[in-house]
């Protein structure tokens, strides 16, 4: 099978630092009650000016000096996102431009939160067929404008920023050694914004004052429930095909999507929390897809992935969509 490393990873979240503190003036709420809740403290808001892929383009630029290659040696840039910068380009055209690489061929996939496994896993089919050599993949969201900053169990979760990796056909470490990706369509109304797609277009006064193109948690205790579920349904399938278990892995990185969520998963694998899972919820919130790709580079750089270990990226997000990825450093 075609060797696919992990060439370089890199990662970028804005400067603006949304607390709950700062909640607690606009929002019946209290830090006490976010924290319990969910595990977060804090998130990241971008820029006024900023789009999609302006916090996409520093995560890139880390990815690729990390991996040593130029914007002139990407074949692909693809883009997992939910908030583009437009609808039509996609978020990964206006990225390409930005990194001057026109030979590139560039296009978003949309998985929600599962976004960053899901484009790890279309670009390692376009390596294996031998489309090219190297592939960039970057997550990169702004979830705080689409939130009803009213509703408070649902726009205390989210925040901004992207992480990218670099994807090359060679040997060495890191090795991607196995990608899975599962969706459900059928059961995809728990998580979804209504507005903005053909169903609700033009936008209108009568859509906007409906709150139409925010996004909209529902049942969310039933959907811990799933998410758990096709959690771990996602790393015991990229498990069981190298015939391991779950405390064969060294380092899971989860997407960040609740503190309580990611603990009944340990539970779940039979799997020591506080040894086996790596956390930025608490500084960073819910960025969607972008969660798990900010968490993996944070986890490389800090050292926190050690040589010769086994690290499993598990995600599941609306749609219904899940996956894993398992990495041999």
């Amino acid at each position: 099978m075609t060797p696919i490393r992990v060439a370089g990873t890199g990662s970028y979240v804005p400067e603006k630092i949304l607390t709950n503190f700062d909640l607690e003036k606009s929002l019946n709420t209290s830090d006490e009650w976010i924290v319990k809740r969910t595990g977060i403290k804090e998130r990241r808001v971008a820029a006024p000016e900023q789009a999609a892929s302006d916090l996409a383009l520093p995560a890139c630029r880390r990815a690729m000096e990390a991996a040593g290659v130029s914007d002139r040696d990407l074949d692909y840039i693809i883009m997992a996102t939910v908030t583009p910068d437009t609808c039509c380009p996609s978020g990964a055209n206006w990225l390409q431009a930005k990194l001057d690489a026109p030979q590139a061929i560039s296009f978003d996939v949309t998985a929600a939160c599962s976004g960053f496994v899901f484009a790890l896993d279309t670009a390692i089919q376009y390596l294996r067929a031998g489309a090219g050599k190297t592939i960039l993949v970057v997550a990169s969201e702004i979830m705080t404008r689409v939130q009803d900053w009213t509703d408070r169990a649902n726009c205390i979760l989210w925040g901004d920023g992207a992480g990218a990796v670099v994807l090359k056909t060679e040997e060495g470490a890191p090795q991607i050694i196995e990608s899975y990706v599962g969706t459900d369509g059928a059961n995809g109304q728990n998580l979804l914004m209504p507005g903005g797609g053909s169903k609700t277009t033009p936008i209108s006064y009568e859509s906007v004052d409906k709150k139409m193109h925010t996004l909209r948690l529902i049942e969310a205790a039933a959907s811990v429930r799933v998410a758990v579920k096709h959690f771990a349904l996602s790393v015991e399938t990229v498990l069981n095909r190298r015939g391991l278990k779950p405390s064969d892995v060294d380092l899971y990185i989860p997407h960040q999507a609740n503190i309580r969520m990611l603990q009944s998963l340990a539970k779940r694998l039979d799997v020591d929390f506080d040894d086996k899972f790596f956390i930025t919820i608490e500084k960073y919130g819910n960025i969607s897809s972008a969660s798990s790709a900010i968490a993996l580079d944070e986890a490389v750089r800090s050292g926190r992935v050690k040589p010769g270990d086994l690290v499993c990226v598990t995600v599941f997000g609306g749609g219904l969509t899940w996956g894993a990825t398992l990495i041999q450093f």
